[in-house]
């Protein structure tokens, strides 16, 4: 019966780390890095996604593994457009033959420019898609954290992503006020590489830190007696080491990056108005990201704020949710482009 299924329309988590592409109807359908790898030489595609990734760090000269959104916004846009065309196919790769081009809508950070916000939605047009709709991320987050975006009461949202720290209190269907911040899950990363750069002489890659800061790192209070072994390449000798690190120390090095999310939580927090402060002090704050997976982060934003915090249910498919179930207020957006930054009636 797919001949009679003439709509399909998508919503698109479009992160720095992650791309999770939403099926109207079906849920979260593909969850891939938001990685290509390119020959050079032929300017043709080897691989995206989890398979382009597996190639970061281990690459020929003439193949370049490219990772083409920096800071939630897009920093190669042909590569960009490849990578959403692929992974729109595979999301809809079921599609009746007779099926138009769909709707597509798109998230994008909270602090974009009118120039990086059309440069998305050209992508988008381009990989395939008859019209896209931004939406804000945190927006979208908090729709699919289930907060109660369209009801007057203040629902505050923090949604640490990739590239971007997304903050936002929402009411009555809009944004009232919201901070975004370009720190979050790959600074810590750095953050990690660094450390171990200036404390070991070691180079380790961008996927040895990450794997380190989901195993053993935690926010400020740090986890005691926790070690993992680090491979890399000694920059004294040029060969191969292995060592063990701790989770106190790795703990340490990501606390320029906690301090700065947590000071930006309290900066959104104080130009909230009165009235929604105090309906935040009680439904509390809600993380969402890959970021709010991070050990003890929680607690840390709880106790300087004084306010409860919780971690979504699936806090790395919420934005992705979210984009897909404001596919229903979809002629919403069509009349009002920034409809996440006013009340709907």
């Amino acid at each position: 019966m797919g001949i009679f299924n003439f709509s399909q329309d998508l919503g698109i988590d479009l992160g720095t780390a992650n791309t999770l592409v939403y099926v109207k109807g079906k849920g979260v359908i593909v969850r891939e890095p938001s990685v290509v790898a390119k020959n050079l030489e032929t300017g043709a595609v080897e691989a995206v996604g989890s398979d382009a990734r597996m190639m970061i760090g281990r690459t020929p000269g003439n193949i370049s593994v490219i990772r083409p959104m920096k800071d939630g916004v897009i920093a190669d846009y042909d590569t960009t457009s490849i990578m959403m065309n692929y992974y729109m196919k595979k999301a809809m790769k079921n599609r009746s033959l007779f099926a138009r081009k769909p709707n597509v809508m798109v998230c994008v950070p909270s602090g974009i420019t009118m120039v990086e916000e059309r440069a998305v939605i050209d992508a988008t047009k381009q990989a395939g898609a008859k019209e896209a709709y931004p939406i804000a991320e945190p927006f979208a987050a908090a729709i699919g954290a289930g907060l109660p975006v369209w009801e007057p009461t203040g629902s505050m949202i923090v949604d640490i992503g990739g590239g971007t720290t997304e903050i936002a209190v929402i009411s009555l269907g809009g944004i009232v006020t919201s901070n975004s911040i370009r720190i979050a899950g790959d600074d810590m990363d750095e953050a990690i590489i660094s450390y171990i750069r200036k404390k070991y002489n070691l180079m380790i890659g961008e996927r040895s830190a990450e794997s380190i800061k989901m195993d053993i790192a935690a926010a400020k209070e740090y986890i005691v007696g926790e070690e993992m072994d680090l491979r890399g390449r000694d920059l004294l000798t040029g060969l191969p080491k292995t060592i063990t690190v701790t989770s106190e120390e790795i703990s340490r090095a990501l606390d320029d990056n906690i301090d700065a999310i947590v000071n930006a939580v309290k900066s959104t927090l104080e130009t909230t108005p009165p009235e929604l402060s105090a309906d935040i002090m009680d439904r509390g704050i809600v993380l969402s990201g890959g970021g709010a997976l991070l050990k003890n982060l929680d607690k840390v934003i709880s106790e300087e704020t004084k306010i409860p915090v919780f971690v979504t249910d699936e806090p790395l498919e919420s934005v992705a949710i979210g984009t897909g179930k404001s596919l229903n207020y979809i002629d919403q957006f069509r009349t009002a482009p920034s409809v996440s930054s006013r009340a709907l009636n």
